[in-house]
């Protein structure tokens, strides 16, 4: 909770002022009681109509006061509500975008997703109807409570007869709730999960006919989910009714000793009359604390996920006193015995074993063989996506754990197996917010042709890409990461299957483009089609995480290994078959 309330800290005052409202409201309650009795007991004995007249303005101007009081009480409650929980939302975006990708690996994005919203929103609640207000109900109670025994002791000591009760129903309450929001916030984020999971992949979906089975598989999660909901009604459907049946023990209590009493003259109607009032405003506060613990029992399931997701430490870490590179950095990569297995257990596999090369400055480093043979990690881990598990990696003879992340990939122009495309215009998906001008992004796109079917476009370079730019074709969006990578004119260029999906007139205008590019640069290419290999001064045949052959396009084939095997099924594929 006290990590909770640091979060309030900027908005103390506005606290403060709302707190002070909250109070005076409160002491506001007590008011018209007492006004009640004094009407019963002097004005109305008495037959003076100016003294019932004074009091009824009384009790219409604390309405009003009590209106004005509650009116800016909410609004500043909600305010601060509404203001941490963009501060909260802020930070764990924050924090996620600072988490390193085995962490993504691990994690689906929808239950992410569920602690950035449904999560936050419920932690909203708190802060605005909660943390401030639960110190309005205690101080609501005393004041009562003080007022009651002053009024008259033993009526009292009637009222809280049924408080033992009260208490015992309170406890038994908390303890079910608890465990029913923390099973909703659980069955939530699956929900989310296993959602954003299948839209994403609705093509795959409609193309198998998996419909009805994806609608079996949701309805279980939906079910559970309301499971979980109902068992929370149920607590609270006995809990409210047990504290309006206490509340009407209590006053039945009243009546019949406060009217014996009244009978015997030793008590006046006025009082038994303020008593009644006072009565429901001492159960109002009881019966609104335990609804403010339920809040507290959602905010603290939700917190426990959110502080854990803010507590989870990048794998990935900043080096205490980042190295600076000399001016002018030239490209030099060098992996020494690098071994990597994803995961932390020694049952891990392995992905990568004894892994050693040089690439030097202006110089074409080709990868290929089989699929899973480990080629794309290399690139992963260049980009320090990972760190390896055993040696190192070098640029420009410094070990990249000690470089800043960002100007390690500030030095690098990727272009990824898996093609990304933003929601917006196509010159904002190239540049990316690099401090390039827009002119960068139009002559990365011509070096590989990419601007022939952006001119096409109805906007041109202004034209507004759907979600993941599914309005393009394959080809097209990796043409346009193509040029993404190009755009800041990296020292590095790492092309992980680079032309896959383009057709052989854009591949060979992309191979006229890297002849130039790649000169004075180092490039690294995990490729599949031998044309993209053909002039690499070192191709290395990665198979099974090992390097097991190292030479020229030249050289490999006569040697009458893998990647002769593999060059000639090549040949009997026509020439543009792939590698692996």
């Amino acid at each position: 909770m006290r990590r909770l309330l640091r979060y309030l800290r900027p908005y103390r005052w506005h606290a403060v002022l709302a707190l002070v409202l909250l109070l005076a409201g409160a002491g506001l309650t007590l008011i018209p009681p007492a006004l009640t009795r004094d009407a019963l007991d002097v004005a109305v004995p008495h037959h003076d109509g100016i003294l019932l007249k004074k009091l009824a303005l009384l009790a219409l101007l604390v309405l009003v006061l009590d209106f004005l009081f509650d009116y800016g009480q909410t609004y500043l409650t909600t305010w601060i509500g509404q203001r941490v929980m963009a501060d909260l939302r802020q930070e764990l975006f924050a924090h996620l975008q600072r988490l390193s990708v085995a962490f993504f690996d691990r994690n689906p994005v929808g239950r992410l997703m569920t602690r950035v919203t449904s999560d936050v929103e419920t932690l909203n609640e708190l802060f605005s109807s909660g943390v401030v207000t639960v110190f309005g109900d205690i101080f609501t109670l005393v004041a009562i409570v003080v007022m009651m025994l002053a009024m008259d002791w033993q009526l009292a000591l009637v009222a809280f007869a049924v408080i033992p009760v009260m208490a015992v129903a309170a406890i038994t309450f908390r303890r079910h709730v608890r465990d029913s929001f923390r099973d909703i916030r659980t069955r939530v984020a699956r929900m989310n999960a296993f959602l954003q999971e299948r839209l994403s992949g609705i093509r795959v979906i409609q193309l198998f006919g998996r419909e009805d089975a994806e609608a079996k598989a949701f309805a279980r999660f939906n079910r559970d989910h309301l499971q979980a909901h109902l068992r929370s009604i149920t607590v609270y459907a006995v809990f409210f009714p047990v504290v309006e049946f206490l509340t009407s023990v209590a006053l039945a209590l009243l009546l019949w000793h406060g009217g014996v009493r009244a009978l015997s003259d030793t008590l006046t109607v006025g009082v038994l009359a303020a008593f009644i009032q006072l009565t429901r405003r001492f159960f109002q506060p009881l019966q609104d604390l335990s609804e403010k613990y339920n809040l507290l029992q959602s905010a603290m399931a939700s917190s426990e996920r959110i502080f854990g997701l803010l507590d989870a430490s990048p794998e990935v870490r900043l080096p205490a006193v980042p190295v600076s590179l000399p001016t002018g950095a030239r490209g030099d990569v060098v992996f020494e015995d690098v071994w990597f297995r994803y995961g932390d257990s020694p049952n891990d596999p392995w992905v990568l074993k004894g892994i050693s090369f040089r690439a030097r400055p202006g110089e074409t480093v080709a990868l290929v063989g089989p699929t899973g043979a480990g080629k794309t990690t290399i690139i992963s881990l260049l980009l320090r996506f990972y760190d390896p598990s055993r040696g190192r990696v070098l640029v420009d003879g410094v070990d990249i754990r000690e470089l800043d992340p960002a100007i390690l990939r500030g030095l690098i122009g990727f272009v990824p197996q898996e093609l990304f495309l933003f929601a917006g215009d196509i010159e904002g998906n190239l540049v990316l917010d690099a401090p390039v001008p827009p002119e960068a992004a139009r002559q990365a796109a011509a070096r590989v042709g990419a601007d022939r079917f952006i001119e096409r476009l109805p906007g041109g370079f202004h034209q507004v890409l759907g979600e993941r730019g599914r309005t393009l074709s394959v080809g097209e969006r990796q043409l346009l990461s193509f040029a993404r990578a190009l755009v800041r004119d990296p020292r590095i260029l790492l092309l992980d299957e680079a032309t896959s999906a383009v057709d052989a007139i854009a591949e060979g205008q992309i191979q006229l483009a890297l002849s130039e590019l790649m000169e004075g640069r180092t490039s690294i290419v995990v490729a599949h089609r031998l044309s993209t290999v053909l002039h690499a001064e070192q191709i290395l045949v990665v198979h099974h995480g090992e390097i097991r052959e190292r030479g020229t396009h030249r050289d490999l084939p006569a040697s009458g290994g893998l990647y002769s095997r593999l060059y000639r099924l090549q040949l009997q594929g026509g020439g543009r078959a792939e590698v692996a």
